[in-house]
């Protein structure tokens, strides 16, 4: 699994996902800056590289697709995601913050 190929430009879509949980406001997210606690960790990009390897080999795949990403980021950033308060009186979810920015982030 860890032979699978993860392109450089794969790798920058998975930093910029874990990036926009930690400063919003560079995605044009900043209806996100109060909701969020806390961001996602570096451990949640090297996380989910791994993850989408894992899941490209279940494809039988041996290099990493966009839609690989899209896949599992759910699964492993949801519980990574601090949400404030006002999150919660909104009733606004980690789900959809996530949802919100893999619709944001550009996919190489």
């Amino acid at each position: 699994m860890r032979q699978v190929y993860l392109d450089e430009k794969i790798e920058q879509y998975i930093v910029d996902i874990v990036c926009a949980t930690r400063a919003p406001q560079d995605y044009k997210l900043d209806k996100f800056s109060p909701l969020i606690s806390y961001g996602c960790s570096p451990r949640a990009s090297i996380n989910l590289a791994l993850a989408a390897k894992a899941y490209a080999f279940i494809k039988r795949r041996g290099y990493v697709i966009p839609e690989d990403v899209r896949a599992i980021c759910m699964d492993v950033m949801r519980h990574r995601l601090g949400l404030t308060y006002e999150a919660e009186a909104e009733n606004v979810t980690a789900e959809q913050m996530i949802q919100e920015i893999l619709n944001v982030v550009e996919v190489p």
